[in-house]
């Protein structure tokens, strides 16, 4: 086999590569490789059965689909030999550089072109390609040792990575580079932590009031609940932070503080909830997303709370109320789920007397009726009273799922009724308010 193919021209794959990392940027482009690559096999005849290039790092083995595919066509016979700008581009780690040199001994891969260089089966050209490649791979590591020594000494010298939050910019003059507060937005900032930390001010009272002055993010935006309340844990404002984050390596910064250590501690005990914080999505609230905002046409979200008490145990409670999505300010108050589902019977009970066609009996819900009507005729014969003689309707198995029955029956109940439902000053209706 190896005769034969030794016999035959070579068939070469062109490939090209380029990395989208740091490191790599100032790499020849794949444009400008394929270029130079045709003009040689051009100059010297030789046969390039197919162009092939990919935009990825050749830092970690059996990454470059690509590079995968074509080693693969050469083990199938399809390709006999490389065309390639030089050996980095096709490898800087040493297990693509060993399927290389592998397939070279198997008599599979007759040749390796670059730019300045042939690389063929033979022990001194191998080793030259290996070393070539290997010095690849030192480059790389060097460079990311010489990265993370850098980042470390301008940790140490009070400088975080990246740009500062909200409330500092960079500034560069004549030569030196440094962190300052930003005029407009860092006395801002400096109030919201004095609100909290001496009046008890909430993050909603604190957003309403910096966009009632205009507070934003360097975007121009207004700055999110959720955003604000991440810039209120942020150390970086007392003079301090962690880097990388979670890492445990903290460090003094050289910018200048916008509040103290003590009020930054004592804003933190006003933001933090006493009850560990569920993962977002994991709790069932029955009728989260089932009703419409009359008055701006926002989702009805759930939500749990605690209520501290004297001398018992908190008090759990499920709220209902408006997400606020298409108005911020939305004044709709909140309902509590033991006064939404009375108010749900009182509208069943007020559909089935006087529009009973609106009320579909789903597959669900018929499944769900079933079987609660199996246990109801059961119960009412221990009571020696025929079941025949008490029908079962819509607002009598309500009354017993709404109290009693799953999620899933709550829901079902509430899809049975047709269209979409609204809540306005925590009752339900039909219809919206708004135009």
């Amino acid at each position: 086999m190896e005769n034969s193919l030794e016999n035959k021209p070579i068939q070469y794959c062109l490939y090209a590569r380029k990395s989208t990392e740091d490191d790599e940027r100032q790499a020849m482009s794949i444009d400008s490789q394929i270029k130079e690559m045709t003009d040689i096999a051009t100059r010297e005849n030789l046969f390039i059965k197919e162009i092939r290039q990919e935009k990825h790092s050749a830092k970690l083995s059996g990454q470059r689909l690509v590079f995968n595919r074509l080693l693969n066509d050469i083990k199938q016979g399809l390709f006999t030999g490389i065309l390639t700008w030089a050996p980095d581009r096709l490898s800087r780690n040493a297990g693509d550089l060993g399927q290389l040199v592998d397939l070279m001994d198997q008599g599979k891969l007759l040749k390796i072109k670059t730019y300045s260089q042939n690389f063929s089966n033979n022990p001194n050209e191998k080793f030259l390609l290996m070393i070539l490649c290997s010095q690849a791979k030192l480059e790389n590591d060097q460079k990311g040792l010489n990265v993370k020594r850098g980042i470390r000494a301008k940790c140490q010298m009070g400088w975080r990575p990246g740009l500062p939050p909200t409330g500092y910019y960079n500034r560069a003059m004549n030569g030196v580079k440094d962190i300052i507060p930003d005029p407009d937005r860092a006395p801002l900032i400096t109030e919201a932590f004095r609100r909290i930390a001496e009046n008890g001010d909430s993050g909603r009272k604190i957003k309403k009031w910096w966009d009632s002055v205009g507070m934003t993010a360097r975007s121009g935006k207004k700055i999110h609940l959720g955003n604000l309340y991440l810039l209120l844990k942020n150390p970086f404002y007392y003079g301090e932070f962690e880097y990388p984050v979670n890492s445990g390596n903290w460090y003094k910064g050289s910018h200048k503080p916008l509040i103290t250590k003590d009020i930054f501690d004592k804003v933190q005990k006003q933001i933090t909830i006493p009850f560990k914080k569920a993962k977002y999505g994991s709790k069932q609230f029955a009728f989260k997303q089932l009703f419409k905002c009359a008055t701006c046409g926002s989702s009805i979200v759930g939500e749990d709370r605690y209520r501290k008490r004297l001398t018992r145990d908190p008090a759990y409670h499920i709220y209902y109320h408006c997400s606020r999505q298409m108005n911020y300010s939305c004044p709709e108050p909140y309902v509590t789920e033991e006064k939404l589902i009375k108010e749900l019977l009182r509208y069943i009970n007020f559909t089935n007397i006087a529009h009973p066609q609106l009320i579909r009996e789903t597959t669900e819900l018929k499944t769900y009726k079933d079987e609660y009507r199996r246990i109801r005729e059961q119960i009412l014969l221990q009571q020696n009273v025929d079941p025949n003689h008490k029908p079962l309707d819509i607002v009598e198995y309500s009354k017993y799922a709404l109290h009693n029955g799953t999620i899933q029956e709550k829901r079902e109940i509430v899809n049975a009724l047709g269209g979409i439902l609204y809540l306005h000053d925590r009752f339900v209706s039909a219809s919206p308010i708004y135009n």
